[in-house]
């Protein structure tokens, strides 16, 4: 019957500390786990300055979340302001002069990335959902996102910002 090591989150700190070894006086700030031949390696328990270990994929998908919030809320006003031609012609064109400032200029060079982005992202998750291969590839995807993402916002964002701050 082979003994097997009790997993890392399903103990507290000092039972780690006992179990794997650490660093810093029975703290597992760093764990030492054994190697192949016996041989003590350092391990970080977490990245610095992240919560969680996830890496491009993790970034992605909370990237995908917030711009999906972001849109949503954009929608929300866009509905809101186009209904007010029902109400009173006045009233909405007061609001669309309001538009026409720097400020929201800028919010919408911030609305086109975040849709450039979560449209990208999103066809990557399909082909990672739906293609066999997807998840071998995920790593690759995120970045090509990302490629994809700069070639066409960045021209954007020169037009639009020297035509929002040239006026």
């Amino acid at each position: 019957m082979v003994a097997h090591r009790p997993r890392l989150w399903d103990m507290p700190e000092w039972e780690i500390s006992q179990a794997w070894g650490s660093d810093r006086q029975g703290r597992a700030d760093r764990l030492t786990k054994p190697g192949f031949n016996g041989e003590r390696l350092d391990v970080p328990s977490t990245p610095a300055g992240t919560l969680y270990r996830g890496r491009e994929g993790m970034w992605s998908w909370v990237a995908h979340r917030v711009t999906g919030v972001l849109i949503f809320f954009f929608l929300f006003v866009h509905v809101l302001d186009t209904a007010l031609v029902r109400v009173s012609p006045h009233a909405y064109n007061s609001v669309i002069d309001t538009y026409k400032t720097p400020i929201v200029g800028l919010l919408e060079t911030g609305l086109v990335a975040a849709i450039l982005f979560h449209a990208f992202n999103g066809l990557r998750v399909v082909l990672i959902d739906f293609w066999s291969k997807g998840p071998r590839y995920q790593k690759q995807m995120t970045y090509g996102v990302v490629a994809i993402w700069v070639l066409l916002f960045v021209p954007f964002a020169i037009r639009h910002l020297t035509i929002v701050f040239g006026s």
